[in-house]
């Protein structure tokens, strides 16, 4: 079986080699990269299937890396920082970082965010291949809109949506249970499961992701219920 490559940016090289560690006796294959421009560069040639990307570094900063590996490329990443503030979380998660770490951090439990975010794409990738013909995938179809969960893909009017895991997974979702309203609570059980630390504005700023690149359909939309939640309103 091949080995998970998991590429480490972060310019303090103790901390690096120390996730290294941890990540290599768990079976991981690992590569290091300490400043933003070589970990763009690294991205293109070790094509990881996960990043874990800190915020803090010379020249390029975490975000813009995200940024420019989100013109290309969906693969899952952590963003590791040291700024605990709601306004950091929210922007790193904003741009496209599927999950946020705040230094010190435990090293078993990025180690079991690694797994679970890896393990959730495997699982799907293991449908998309060994799925008969006559067995059904996990999809849903609307008027000008399908989110495929078995192959992690979205159709918009035609066309084919770059959409990060999470949000990609929300939308799903909430698609698939048609005017059922859920608390945010429940959407950060449901889709970053029960252990996820962090607090509901990350299903909000998910949500509006997502409506900046699928608007409401002719009988269908993304709604808020003030006060709950979120539902996706059939009409």
């Amino acid at each position: 079986m091949n080995k998970k490559k998991i590429l480490i940016v972060d310019d303090d090289e103790n901390i690096a080699e120390l996730i290294s560690l941890y990540l290599t006796k768990e079976c991981f294959d690992t590569e290091i990269s300490s400043n933003g421009e070589d970990a763009v560069l690294k991205f293109k040639d070790y094509q990881p299937d996960l990043i874990l990307l800190d915020i803090m570094l010379p020249g390029m900063d975490g975000y813009d890396v995200c940024r420019e590996i989100r013109k290309d490329s969906n693969v899952p990443i952590i963003m590791l920082s040291a700024k605990g503030e709601v306004f950091d979380k929210v922007l790193g998660l904003k741009i496209g970082a599927d999950d946020y770490m705040v230094k010190p951090f435990d090293s078993n439990e990025l180690v079991a965010r690694v797994q679970a975010i890896l393990r959730r794409i495997g699982n799907n990738e293991e449908e998309k291949y060994t799925a008969g013909p006559e067995e059904e995938t996990e999809c849903v179809k609307y008027d000008g809109l399908t989110v495929n969960l078995t192959s992690y893909s979205v159709i918009y009017n035609g066309k084919l949506l770059e959409m990060p895991p999470k949000e990609l997974e929300l939308l799903y979702f909430l698609a698939s249970k048609p005017n059922q309203v859920f608390t945010r609570e429940q959407l950060l059980d449901q889709i970053w499961g029960y252990d996820y630390v962090g607090d509901t504005r990350t299903v909000d700023v998910h949500v509006k992701r997502i409506r900046e690149k699928v608007k409401d359909g002719g009988n269908w939309s993304i709604a808020t219920v003030w006060g709950i939640g979120y539902k996706f309103e059939v009409k």
